[in-house]
């Protein structure tokens, strides 16, 4: 959990109880006691009216609210822009969590800033991804959080077809097609696979180790580099 989210449930849990140990919250956060006194200072350092000490209790002053979230116009305008793109060019999973963002801020604003996501004159172009594409770019997204190895075949510019085992780093969008940005086990080095050329794609059980020299960081530097070469 995120120290930012770990706060906000610290806040919830007094809210909802009349006392609240340190000791309870440590258990249900799944931190030290140590960790939890020093979130708690750190709220009443930036104005959370909590009351108690350590190894009794804490209490929350009645009548304590969040303050309603707040953001710019430009600021909603970039968060609305953001969701149709995805929802216009990523797989049906990412387009539902666009789509429950928008959601859960328009559920948080104050009354007067409701309803203004919706006026956002910003679009994106109502061009769905193949269902093939959108089907791959799912399982690659998992197999980039999990580092699971993965084997495609792959139709290459010249139309030749080639089957690869690679370690899936990143995905990257282009404006009008995704590649995949992976370390290629045949070739020994980085390599860009567009997603619509890849014919089938399996997602292998073998997860592959944080190597230095094959990490998405060491892909960036090699792309950074190589581009800066071919200016000179």
């Amino acid at each position: 959990m995120r120290r930012a989210d770990r706060l906000f449930q610290v806040v919830q849990f007094l809210r909802s109880r009349r006392v609240t140990t340190a000791r309870w919250l440590s258990e249900v956060l799944e931190v030290s006691e140590r960790t939890v006194y020093r979130d708690v200072q750190d709220l009443v350092a930036s104005g959370v009216p909590i009351e108690g000490e350590a190894g009794i209790g804490y209490v929350i002053r009645r009548g304590y609210d969040l303050p309603p979230l707040m953001f710019t116009r430009d600021e909603m305008t970039a968060l609305t822009l953001g969701a149709r793109i995805v929802n216009s060019w990523a797989d049906p999973g990412l387009a539902m969590a666009a789509q429950s963002v928008l959601s859960k801020v328009e559920t948080v604003l104050p009354d007067a800033l409701k309803g203004e996501l919706d006026q956002t004159r910003l679009f994106s172009p109502l061009v769905q991804i193949p269902a093939r594409v959108a089907a791959f770019m799912g399982e690659l997204r998992s197999a980039v959080d999990h580092r699971n190895k993965v084997v495609i075949t792959y139709t290459r510019a010249d139309g030749a077809d080639s089957k690869r085992v690679i370690r899936p780093l990143g995905l990257f969008f282009w404006g009008t097609v995704w590649t995949l940005g992976a370390w290629c086990e045949m070739r020994q080095a980085f390599r860009n696979f567009r997603l619509d050329r890849i014919e089938t794609l399996r997602v292998c059980d073998e997860r592959y180790p944080n190597e230095p020299g094959k990490t998405l960081e060491d892909m960036i530097a090699y792309e950074k580099k190589r581009m800066n070469d071919e200016t000179l």
